[in-house]
């Protein structure tokens, strides 16, 4: 896989997910290492997600990674609490602000407002 292919599958997955819940600004940096190698953004803001590839100097979490466990992470395949535990993600910065990454993982905006129509009377 390329850096442009993980960059351009991880802007798929985070813009169709449902980060209306996060109201802080943050600030993801993804530096993946092997195969696709290169560094890449992910800022939520004003309830949005946006994906970049470019470096984010004032971000608030650096997260070094494979692209294979990054697109795992993102697509809710795995955990990324664990996935830190088992040292498969090496992260520096904001630990608070970096479990808001399983925010963006694995729930699409449609999924939970489905979820939402099926809770109501």
């Amino acid at each position: 896989m390329t850096y442009e292919e993980v960059v351009r599958k991880v802007k798929e997955i985070a813009e169709e997910a449902d980060v209306s819940g996060i109201r802080e600004h943050v600030a993801f940096q993804f530096n993946i290492e092997g195969e696709g190698a290169g560094a890449f953004y992910l800022e939520i803001k004003d309830g949005r997600a946006a994906v970049e590839p470019y470096e984010y100097y004032d971000r608030d979490v650096l997260i070094r990674c494979t692209a294979d466990t990054l697109l795992k992470i993102i697509e809710g395949r795995l955990d990324p609490v664990f996935a830190f535990t088992v040292q498969k993600i090496k992260v520096e910065g904001d630990l608070g602000k970096a479990l808001l990454l399983k925010e963006v993982a694995g729930q699409k905006k449609t999924e939970k407002k489905k979820a939402g129509k099926k809770a109501r009377p």
